[in-house]
């Protein structure tokens, strides 16, 4: 496995012991499971646990959040972990993983503020709508994700969709089809210089309240002068 990075500490403060026991998981239990590939142990930290971390700063204080495809976690659990101000709902379709999910957040002592739901995360809005934010890491297309994230978000929520160096070109393809979903003000930023593993590419977008269409207005809510920078995606 690989080695934790120094920094890792100070990403996760007090919750580093947590953290590091999440990487044994993923290690153990998550790469015998198939939840992890077996190739991604020597890059568990920098390519996962803290790639997710990264994006922390984007979530504003005490939000509700919901990561859907959680599969193992990703990007649910690094960011419980390193916010213990937000409350984190892992939706999941697949046992196996909801089963593993459930064990980590119990094992993790998550279990105050974390909660496991088994569903497709297009049939979750009855059980976890009204999110401030919604999360993803390698689900679906932009224009897919969009169509599932919509309605679980409330008015003006944001989606915080981790994406590779293709993502503008990912906004620029989708952009009409994610406007006809229902989220607005698309954009592309970098968060994250600063973490091991970072910088990591965000795709964020906002649920257009009623009345109103994307007017490229600035995501507003998100902690500090920022950690992420942002890019044209025009």
């Amino acid at each position: 496995m690989e080695a934790e990075p120094a920094g890792a500490a100070a990403v996760f403060g007090d919750r580093i012991k947590a953290a590091r026991s999440y990487a044994a998981l993923l290690a153990g239990a998550g790469v015998e499971r198939g939840l992890i590939g077996p190739r991604e142990a020597v890059r568990l930290w920098t390519r996962h646990i803290l790639n997710c971390a990264a994006m922390a700063n984007l979530v504003p204080d005490g939000a509700r959040v919901v990561d859907i495809g959680s599969g193992a976690g990703l990007p649910g659990i690094p960011l419980a972990l390193a916010r213990p101000d937000l409350r984190m709902e892992l939706v999941e379709s697949l046992q196996r993983r909801a089963t593993f999910l459930q064990e980590a957040v119990d094992g993790l002592g998550l279990a105050d503020r974390c909660r496991v739901v088994r569903a497709r995360a297009e049939e979750a809005e009855s059980q976890v709508g009204g999110a401030d934010v919604v999360t993803a890491r390698a689900v679906a297309p932009l224009a897919r994700l969009c169509a599932w994230a919509a309605p679980l978000l409330r008015p003006e929520g944001i989606l915080l969709a981790l994406k590779g160096e293709t993502a503008s070109d990912e906004v620029r393809r989708d952009r009409a089809a994610v406007r006809r979903s229902g989220i607005a003000d698309l954009d592309v930023v970098s968060a994250g210089a600063t973490v091991p593993g970072g910088p990591v590419t965000v795709v964020t977008g906002r649920r257009a309240a009623a009345g109103r269409g994307g007017s490229g207005s600035k995501m507003v809510g998100a902690r500090g002068p920022d950690q992420a920078r942002r890019r044209r995606t025009r």
